[in-house]
């Protein structure tokens, strides 16, 4: 059938196109705007629009909390995915709405096909309702799926222990900046609820836990996939491998600590095969006597690393230098896999570039500082890198005449890198603060390549 419009008339477009037309939109208010259009609009737009409930939606001076439209219309509790509650909201908005938490519980209750839930408290007084209590109560019977607590204060006994009583959870994310760091336990503690489900976890106070009881706890979680661990010694991560059998993204602190307390050295034929590393550290553990490069690889006995994310906290505006011995040591084994290198404001030199991009002949990410003459020089670097996509670089310009010399990499620049040759892949340049983003788009029926700049706020984006 011929349109003589340029688009399906809405009234023709075919339902089952609506829904994943729709989930591309970002923004509540375009789906808000989608629920106005018509019938079936509607009818795909408002799962949508109360798939995730937050709130922390404020305009002005006004808190417009979601549990007032589901007391109001229950039929939309049906919907609801995930919710994301705050401390802050109870606590601050008791005065004026003292009802709020009841009502919100109650909304809560209704949410049925609930998977998900976000509780952020920044700051509990002393003496304050624990509202977390009342809200684990209420989603106790939910098909809950994933759970994520950030709280400034520690949760206290009473509420860990009526959260270790959910079972059925596959993602927990729990992060507590004061307080006795918890663990899932072991002997008919949380992780053996767990055993059969869990598959993504966060623990961010792991710093005093022994060796020992760390490795205990993962051991009874074999389906874990995916792990972060704030304050785990460095030492225990190769036998945690171990018994993660299908552990594929490990994000964990390189933290300098004593020798390991196991009898025997890990058997790296039985660690995990990891496909994404993120490693945090500062100067002051990289310049221990452990040394960082080599715990890296000792982790990485096989190939199968695609992405490998440094971040190295620096003191005394001291860089992190990564060494071209390290660079080697990993293409040995990771060279066919690799493919996004982010080394955030860690150093490479640009004959390191060169080389990373020879020996990495996958990689479509490169994000690094480096230190260079001008922009032609770091053209010549990355000159080999024929599957890059994204190249963001914190560029420190080198000195003539005790001045910075100006080379900031222009509009035409980036479009000439993108367009070096017909299989160029390259999108995305940034130096600095600028960001250049190039895509062909057709123009009066002719292709078009088009390169556009802004200005990047959070530099890494993490």
């Amino acid at each position: 059938m011929k349109y003589s419009g340029s688009a399906f008339p809405r009234q023709d477009l075919p339902l089952d196109l609506l829904r994943p037309i729709l989930e591309q939109l970002a923004e509540r208010q375009d789906w808000n705007s989608c629920a106005l259009v018509s019938k079936n609009f509607n009818r795909v737009a408002i799962p949508l629009l109360y798939s995730v409930l937050d709130s922390r939606v404020v305009s002005k001076n006004l808190v417009y909390h979601p549990s007032t439209t589901l007391n109001q219309r229950p039929e939309l509790a049906q919907y609801v995915r995930h919710v994301t509650e705050t401390g802050a909201v109870h606590r601050g908005l008791l005065g004026r709405y003292p009802r709020i938490t009841e009502n919100t519980l109650r909304a809560l209750a209704l949410c049925t096909n609930l998977r998900s839930m976000t509780w952020i408290d920044d700051y509990r007084y002393p003496g304050s309702p624990d509202f977390l209590l009342a809200f684990i109560s209420a989603i106790r019977h939910h098909p809950l799926r994933a759970l994520t607590i950030r709280s400034h204060s520690e949760l206290g006994e009473a509420t860990w222990a009526q959260l270790t009583t959910l079972t059925g959870l596959r993602k927990i994310s729990i992060w507590c900046l004061e307080g006795p760091p918890y663990l899932l336990g072991t002997g008919t503690g949380w992780a053996d609820h767990l055993r059969s489900t869990l598959t993504h976890l966060e623990l961010g106070r792991c710093a005093g836990i022994p060796n020992t009881l760390l490795i205990s706890v993962l051991a009874h979680l074999p389906l874990l996939q995916d792990i972060r661990l704030k304050g785990a010694p460095s030492n225990s991560i190769p036998t945690i491998l171990t018994f993660l059998p299908n552990l594929r993204s490990l994000d964990t602190e390189y933290l300098v600590s004593g020798p390991s307390n196991a009898r025997h050295a890990p058997e790296r034929d039985k660690m995990a095969t990891l496909q994404h590393l993120t490693v945090r550290t500062s100067s002051i553990d990289i310049m221990g006597p452990a040394k960082l490069w080599n715990w890296i690889t000792s982790i990485l006995p096989r190939a199968g690393l695609e992405t490998f994310k440094l971040h190295a906290f620096t003191l005394h505006l001291n860089n992190t230098h990564i060494p071209r011995a390290f660079l080697l040591d990993l293409a040995t084994i990771q060279g066919s896999t690799l493919r996004h290198f982010i080394a955030g404001d860690a150093e490479l030199t640009l004959p390191d570039v060169e080389c990373l991009c020879a020996k990495f002949p996958r990689l479509e990410t490169l994000m690094c500082l480096v230190v260079a003459p001008d922009v032609d020089a770091i053209a010549a670097a990355v000159e080999k890198a024929a599957s890059l996509k994204n190249l963001r670089l914190q560029v420190k310009w080198i000195m003539s005449d005790g001045q910075p010399r100006a080379n900031e990499l222009t509009l035409e620049q980036a479009r000439s890198w993108m367009l070096r040759d017909e299989h160029s892949l390259l999108r995305v340049v940034g130096m600095n603060s600028l960001v250049y983003t190039g895509k062909w788009i057709l123009a009066e029926d002719n292709l078009k390549f088009e390169v556009v700049a802004d200005v990047e706020g959070d530099k890494w984006n993490t």
